[in-house]
């Protein structure tokens, strides 16, 4: 839990030039889109001729939808999008027990013959050779690279720190999706894809090698977009007056139950179905081996998943919000039975996620406390985006218990 108190203090000391901490998800909702950049992220390169393959035997996820390539439908209309997209990839790694160990948002930039000529006019002729971006935890960077190294032996794969030339960013927020048409939105959230549209970028086509544009984020569409930029410029569609802190984003994931980085799953101890990565499309279940497969497998195949992390809200006796109160790792007692139903994981004001046992977390509001702090009230929120088998599942064992 020391890490967490650290990426908390991390993002308060670095707050004090944007605009305030919203502290509650009704506010943060009804403040429209925002965007942040994510300070407790860094950005890792990954270039060489076998590093699908060197990437498809370690992590979780299928990375070969990595070398899908899409047509831009749009690409008619304006020199400003990519002639091909492909879609970013969440995925993890874990220890050979099947433990969590680190998390990575992988990108696939375009390579040469998929973007625009000098003219604007179409394709490039070079393939240049394939490179991915991973958007990774800064907190745990240097212990990922030194794995990465380990686990390459005698891959052809050159790993890279190139956190200092690139950045990491979000958008989200309410009404995200309202905001502009398709059209307006390809051709703005482009970095370097042309030369007639887009002059607040520099040119991949004139000049600069890699184009950039933001994507869906691939965890779920409520997360809005994430995206990696040249720390030099400012991403497309960050407006001034919408830049927030980074505490708003975590903001909003608590409120949806979704962590992310070793400081909210605990490096080498969280069993990744527990902290919910197969419904953030995080897992593959027919990809293959990867390491830490077979106990995934059979967690899953065996279909009983007894604790989830769960989002929380923080409450007196009247009912009413309770802020700093309470701190991660605090253990959470069912009042009724007197036994520890779980575990605050993170907390953030009035809100937090904790590690619980289901059949303790949704009896009914009121029987929920911290062990110590009986004064706070501790409510479960059930996030709209748990599909209803998890709670079809967990009430089929609770009957045959």
């Amino acid at each position: 839990m020391q890490s967490l108190k650290f990426h908390l203090q991390f993002l308060k000391s670095n707050s004090c030039n944007f605009p305030k901490f919203f502290s509650t998800n009704a506010t943060l909702q009804s403040a429209g889109p925002m965007a942040c950049l994510l300070k407790t992220r860094s950005v890792i390169r990954f270039k060489g001729p076998e590093t699908l393959k060197f990437l498809q035997g370690l992590v979780t996820n299928d990375v070969r939808s990595l070398d899908n390539q899409k047509t831009a439908a749009e690409n008619g209309i304006t020199p400003n999008t990519p002639a091909v997209v492909t879609s970013s990839v969440y995925a993890a790694m874990l220890t050979p027990q099947g433990r969590f160990l680190f998390d990575f948002f992988l990108y696939r930039p375009p390579r040469s013959d998929e973007k625009l000529d000098r003219t604007g006019s179409g394709p490039g002729s070079d393939p240049g050779e394939l490179g991915i971006f991973a958007d990774v935890d800064s907190s745990a960077l240097d212990e990922l690279l030194a794995t990465l190294k380990k686990y390459r032996l005698r891959s052809k794969v050159d790993i890279e720190n190139v956190a200092e030339d690139f950045s990491c960013w979000q958008r989200f927020g309410g009404d995200l999706k309202g905001t502009s048409s398709s059209v307006e939105e390809l051709e703005a959230d482009s970095v370097g894809w042309g030369g007639t549209v887009d002059r607040s970028g520099v040119s991949s086509s004139q000049a600069n090698s890699l184009g950039w544009n933001w994507h869906n984020d691939p965890r779920l569409a409520c997360l809005g977009y994430r995206g990696i930029f040249p720390s030099n410029a400012t991403p497309p569609l960050v407006e001034a007056d919408k830049e927030t802190v980074e505490e708003n984003f975590l903001l909003w994931r608590l409120e949806k139950g979704i962590a992310e980085g070793s400081a909210e799953i605990p490096k080498g101890e969280a069993i990744p179905l527990e902290y919910n990565l197969a419904g953030l499309n995080a897992i593959s279940f027919d990809k293959g081996c990867y390491i830490g497969q077979e106990f995934i497998a059979r967690t899953h195949h065996r279909g009983v998943i007894r604790k989830r992390l769960i989002p929380l809200r923080f409450l007196n006796s009247s009912g009413k919000e309770m802020e700093q109160k309470v701190s991660p790792g605090s253990e959470v007692i069912n009042t009724a039975s007197q036994k520890k139903a779980g575990t605050v994981t993170t907390a953030l004001g009035s809100r937090g996620m904790g590690l619980l046992r289901l059949e303790d977390a949704f009896q009914g509001t009121g029987l929920l406390t911290i062990k110590g702090q009986e004064d706070v009230n501790i409510e479960t929120i059930r996030p709209k985006w748990w599909p209803s088998e998890w709670f079809l599942d967990h009430q089929q064992h609770s009957a045959s218990a």
